[in-house]
C-alpha cells in the first residue's frame, strides 16, 4: 500500500509565506473562473451542464463533470475553462467568408472568435471566397472526386481536439473501405515515439500505471514534461504527492516555474501559501536527456544500486547495455548532456534509494529526431530497478489532449490497424474478414508525408478533421505551397482556421461539425491512464447544419462504394461501440458504457503487472543507446520550441501567466545574455539557413547554450526533413542570435 497524504498543514512544503502569493508570478485561477463566466454568459446554463456532466475535452486526464478517479473533490482547470467557449459560441454569418482577403491579417485567435461555421461552404479556384452550398452538393463533390482518384493519392487526417473514439474508429474504417491506409491523427506528431519504444521493449504500448501511483510513490520524475502548463489539474495530485512524502524531480532544459511551485486554487492550504513541487531540478541541454540518463545508469551499476534479481529473471540485454555504457566516457556524457558527473550521481542516488518510482515524459522527449531512443533511455532507467508492473511504479507518456490516446488504438493511423495490429498482408486479411470487404495491406502516408506528397503534386484529395497543418508542421511556407497544389481540400471543423483560407488547387469544401457534447447517443474518450469514459450528449443549442464527423465519414464511404453500403451501416454510436468491442480486444467493455460516469480501465491499474511482459520471450528488453553528439559551432545555440498559454496551436493569451513570458520571448540564460551584451527586453533575431524569427530577450534559468521560443511561431526555424523513426518532426533547431538595431 502506498502511504496516504498527511492532511495536516505543513509549512515545509509552502511556496511562500505571503498570503495567496501576492506579488508572485502565477495564474490567477479565480479570475479564469470569472472570465469564463463572462465569456459564456449568453449560454451560462448550457456551459454549466457541459462542465458538470461532460467529460473534459481538454487534456487527457479525463474528469467526468468535475470529478475523477484519483482524488475526491472538485476538479476544474483553466485549460478546460478556456476551451469552454468553443462549445457554447454561436455560428458566424457565412457572408464573413465571401471575401477571404479581409481575413488574412486576422490571428488564429481572432478567426476562432468569429464563431462556428454553420453550413457547408465551397470555394473554387479564382473565387474571392466561399459560398453556401447544400450537404448533398458537398458530399457529391467529395465522393465524385474520390471515385475517380487513385486511393493512394488521397489523405485523411484527424486532430485530437475533442475527437472521440467513435469518430476515430468510423473514419479509419471508411478510409479503408474507400481503399487507402492514408489516414493519420495527431498522435503521430506527439507520442508515436513513446508507443513504438514501449512496444518494442516491454510489449505494452501505453502508460503502464495510473495517476494514483503518483501519490505516495518514493520518487516521481518529470522528464521534458511541464504538467503545470499542459495538464494543470494534475497539480492537485502533485500537492497530495508531496503530502504523502513523494520526492518530485524534474529533468529539463529550463527550470519551469510551474513545476517548482504552484498555488492550487481548490486546496485551501495551497491556495493560501502555494506548494513547492520539485525538490531538485537537473538542467540539461536540448537533446541532452539520453546522455544524462546513460550517465545515471552508469552510476547505478557502479554503486550496485540496481535490482539484480529483476534484471536476471525478467529482462535481457543488460550485459550488452553495461558494455555499451563502459565505452561512453564521462567527459562525453557531461559535454552532450550539459550536466556534470556529480549531478548524474546525485540523481542516480535518488533512483537507487527509491523502492518505487514513476517516470513521466512528454514532448520534450519525443519531439526529436531521436525521440524513440530518448524514450528507450527512460525505459532502461526504469528497468534497472524494476519500476514497472507494480504499485507506485510506472512509465507514463502523459497526453496533452483528451482524444489522442484512443486515436491510434482505434486504428486511425497509417501504420496500424485497430488494436495496434501492424499493417501487413496477414492482418489485412484479418480485418477484411471482420469487416466483409477487402482492406489495403501496405502502410499509408503519415501526416507529414501527406504534405510532402502534396508538395510533389502526388496528392489529389486532402480531408482534414480539425487540425491546422499551417501551424503544426515545420516550415509554414512549404506547407502552404503544398496545400495550394491539392486539387480538393476538405476541412471539417467547429471553428475557422487559416489553413481553410489557403487558395484552392481547384476546390475547397468546408463542413460544419458538432462538438462531442452534441453527438446523439453520447461518445467515449480514452485517457492517459487508459481509462475509457462515456461522455453523454448535453441538451442545448445546436449550430445550423453541423453534423457528427462519424456520420459524414460513413455516408461518404457509402457514396464512394455503394456496393458496401450494408457493411458500412451504424444506426448510432452505441452500435459503433459494439463493433469496437468485437474488433479491439482490450476495448471489450466499451459496449456497456451508456450513462454519465460509466468507465473502465483497460489492462487494469498496471500493465505488465507482476512483471509479466507481453513480449515474444516474456521479458523486458534493455536498449543499447549512444547519445546524439550535438556539437555547437561557435556563436550558435540550440533552440527548443515551447508552449505558452495555449491549447495545441490555439494561442489563448499573449502572455504566459506561469512564466511571465510574452509570445515574442526568447528565453536565454543570463550568462549567455551578458556575454553577448544583451539586456532583458532587447530585440533580437534568431537565424539559420531555414528562416528567421524576431523576438525579445527574456532572462531565464536554463542551461547556457540553449534557447527556447514559443511554438508555433518558431516553426519557421525548423527543418521539415528531420523526423523520428515514427515520423515526429524535430521541433528543435540550431540557430545564431543577433541583436537588432534600435528602431
Amino acid at each position: 500500500m502506498l502511504p496516504k497524504p498527511n492532511k495536516i498543514w505543513n509549512p515545509k512544503i509552502w511556496a511562500s509565506w505571503k498570503p495567496f502569493g501576492i506579488g508572485e508570478q502565477y495564474p490567477n485561477n479565480y479570475w479564469e473562473l470569472i472570465r469564463a463566466g463572462i465569456e459564456n454568459f449568453d449560454q451560462l446554463p448550457y456551459a454549466w451542464e457541459i462542465l458538470n456532466k461532460g467529460v473534459c475535452d481538454g487534456c487527457s486526464l479525463g474528469t467526468t463533470g468535475m470529478k475523477d478517479w484519483t482524488l475526491d473533490g472538485f476538479h476544474l482547470c483553466n485549460v478546460r475553462l478556456r476551451l469552454l467557449r468553443l462549445n457554447t459560441m454561436a455560428a458566424f454569418n457565412p457572408e464573413i467568408l465571401a471575401d477571404v482577403s479581409q481575413l488574412h491579417n486576422k490571428s488564429s485567435k481572432e478567426l476562432l472568435e468569429m464563431g462556428r461555421p454553420p453550413y457547408p461552404m465551397r470555394r473554387d479556384k479564382g473565387d474571392k471566397g466561399f459560398r453556401r452550398i447544400s450537404w448533398d452538393e458537398a458530399m457529391g463533390v467529395i465522393s465524385d472526386r474520390l471515385k475517380t482518384t487513385d486511393p493512394d493519392r488521397t489523405g485523411f487526417y484527424l486532430t485530437s481536439r475533442g475527437t472521440v473514439n467513435e469518430t476515430y474508429y468510423v473514419a479509419q474504417k471508411a478510409a479503408r473501405a474507400i481503399g487507402t491506409n492514408n489516414i493519420d491523427n495527431a498522435a503521430r506528431i506527439c507520442h508515436s515515439p513513446s508507443t513504438g519504444a514501449l512496444k518494442t521493449t516491454i510489449g505494452a504500448a501505453a502508460t503502464t500505471c495510473s495517476y494514483k501511483d503518483w501519490i505516495g510513490t518514493d520518487l516521481l520524475v518529470f522528464i521534458g514534461s511541464n504538467v503545470a502548463n499542459n495538464q494543470p489539474v494534475t497539480v492537485k495530485y502533485l500537492h497530495w504527492a508531496k503530502k504523502a512524502g513523494t520526492k518530485i524531480v524534474v529533468i529539463n532544459t529550463y527550470r519551469e516555474p510551474g513545476m517548482e511551485r504552484y498555488w492550487v486554487p481548490s486546496i485551501p492550504e495551497s491556495a493560501l501559501f502555494g506548494t513547492k513541487f520539485a525538490e531538485d531540478f537537473f538542467l540539461v541541454n536540448v537533446n541532452g536527456d539520453m546522455a544524462f540518463i546513460n550517465g545515471t545508469i552508469k552510476h547505478l551499476i557502479a554503486n550496485d544500486w540496481v535490482d539484480k534479481n529483476f534484471i536476471d529473471n525478467y529482462t535481457n540485454q543488460f550485459e550488452e547495455l553495461k558494455a555499451s555504457l563502459n565505452s561512453q566516457s564521462w567527459s562525453e556524457l557531461e559535454r552532450f548532456s550539459g550536466a556534470t558527473r556529480d549531478e548524474m550521481y546525485a540523481f542516480a542516488k535518488m533512483v537507487g534509494k527509491a523502492e518505487k518510482a514513476v517516470f513521466v515524459w512528454s514532448m520534450g522527449i519525443t519531439q526529436h529526431e531521436c525521440g524513440e531512443d530518448n524514450v528507450r533511455a527512460i525505459i532502461n532507467l526504469a528497468l534497472t530497478k524494476g519500476f514497472v508492473g507494480r504499485e507506485g511504479c510506472g512509465l507514463m507518456p502523459i497526453r496533452g489532449h483528451s482524444g489522442v490516446q484512443g486515436g491510434a488504438e482505434m486504428g486511425c493511423y497509417s501504420t496500424v490497424f485497430p488494436g495496434g495490429r501492424k499493417i501487413n498482408s496477414e492482418n489485412a486479411e484479418v480485418m477484411s474478414k471482420l469487416w466483409g470487404f477487402s482492406v489495403p495491406s501496405h502502410p499509408g502516408l503519415i501526416a507529414s508525408e501527406m504534405i510532402d506528397n502534396a508538395a510533389e503534386g502526388k496528392l489529389d484529395v486532402l480531408f482534414s478533421v480539425g487540425g491546422n497543418f499551417l501551424e503544426v508542421l515545420p516550415d509554414p511556407d512549404y506547407v502552404e505551397a503544398a496545400m495550394k497544389r491539392v486539387s480538393l481540400r476538405v476541412h471539417q471543423d467547429i471553428i475557422c482556421s487559416n489553413q481553410m483560407l489557403v487558395e484552392p488547387g481547384e476546390t475547397v469544401i468546408l463542413l460544419p461539425t458538432t462538438t462531442r457534447y452534441e453527438i446523439p447517443g453520447g461518445v467515449t474518450e480514452t485517457t492517459t491512464e487508459r481509462r475509457v469514459i462515456f461522455s453523454p450528449e448535453i441538451p442545448g443549442p445546436r449550430i445550423g447544419e453541423a453534423r457528427p464527423e462519424w456520420e459524414v465519414f460513413m455516408d461518404l464511404a457509402k457514396l464512394v462504394r455503394p456496393e458496401l453500403a450494408d457493411k458500412l451501416e451504424f444506426k448510432n454510436t452505441g452500435e459503433i461501440r459494439e463493433e469496437i468491442a468485437l474488433v479491439i480486444s482490450q476495448y471489450s467493455g466499451i459496449q456497456h458504457l451508456k450513462e454519465p460516469g460509466d468507465n473502465f480501465q483497460y489492462g487494469g491499474s498496471h500493465l505488465c503487472f507482476g512483471w509479466n511482459f507481453p513480449t515474444p520471450d516474456g521479458k523486458a528488453k534493455f536498449s543499447i543507446l549512444s547519445p546524439p553528439k550535438e556539437v555547437l559551432p561557435e556563436g550558435y545555440f540550440l533552440v527548443a520550441t515551447r508552449r505558452g498559454k495555449q491549447f495545441n496551436s490555439m494561442v489563448q493569451s499573449q502572455k504566459d501567466a506561469i512564466t511571465g513570458a510574452v509570445r515574442e520571448a526568447v528565453l536565454i540564460n543570463p550568462f549567455d545574455a551578458e556575454k553577448l551584451g544583451f539586456k532583458d527586453g532587447d530585440d533580437v533575431r534568431l537565424k539559420n539557413d531555414l528562416g528567421e524569427l524576431k523576438g525579445r530577450v527574456y532572462l531565464a534559468p536554463m542551461k547556457p547554450g540553449n534557447l527556447q521560443v514559443h511554438w508555433p511561431e518558431g516553426n519557421v526555424l525548423l527543418d521539415k526533413g528531420k523526423r523520428s523513426v515514427e515520423g515526429v518532426p524535430d521541433y528543435n533547431a540550431l540557430v545564431c542570435l543577433e541583436k537588432l538595431d534600435e528602431g
